[in-house]
């Protein structure tokens, strides 16, 4: 499998429409192995895009973390149960659910997940006070699992202190993506990442 994994600094960071903005961009396909929530993302990023979807993996119905979700209905995150549904080849857009420190079960975590899949990494970040420490902790923490990051793409209105902060202290390329009001295919493709 080749293509990239978009994980955040958080929660409601952006990572779904940031998801579908690459997988237009690239003409990837798109695959969220583990989804906490009522709301389908996979259904979103297909109706933004129209790309091929995976919709397949581990679907919990309460919105809150994966380990927290899964004791909620009887179940343990098992990552082989779980990576056992990854496409085999291909170019994807994976996104996580949460940030990387997010637990899946008492000794996994999403940037374990990532570690297995060893893709490139891109950040979804807010662009509002805080985000300086939530990216430059979420860089560390990806980083030191020797993983790549491709960039990071703050999600929401500029503010250019905080991107130069972050590509300075991050050593990293800083890309933007506005929030969108409507959020449609052609708004995605009016910004290109």
């Amino acid at each position: 499998m080749r293509g990239v994994f978009v994980t955040g600094t958080g929660t409601g960071v952006g990572k779904t429409v940031l998801s579908a903005a690459l997988a237009l961009a690239r003409g990837s396909g798109y695959w969220k192995p583990i989804q906490t929530g009522p709301e389908s993302d996979t259904e979103e990023v297909q109706r933004l895009t129209g790309c091929k979807v995976l919709d397949r993996g581990l679907r919990l119905p309460d919105p809150v973390a994966p380990y927290l979700a899964a004791r909620r209905v009887g179940l343990r995150i098992d990552l082989d149960d779980v990576l056992a549904f990854a496409p085999e080849d291909g170019d994807w857009i994976v996104e996580g659910a949460g940030g990387v420190l997010v637990p899946l079960n008492e000794k996994e975590m999403m940037l374990d997940v990532m570690e297995r899949l060893a893709l490139p990494v891109v950040v979804a970040s807010r662009t509002t006070l805080g985000t300086i420490n939530h990216t430059l902790l979420t860089l560390d923490a990806i980083r030191s699992r020797g993983l790549t990051v491709e960039r990071v793409v703050m999600v929401g209105d500029r503010h250019p202190d905080n991107r130069e902060a972050i590509e300075t202290y991050g050593h990293v390329k800083v890309d933007e993506l506005p929030w969108m009001e409507p959020l449609t295919r052609e708004a995605l493709r009016f910004h290109p990442l």
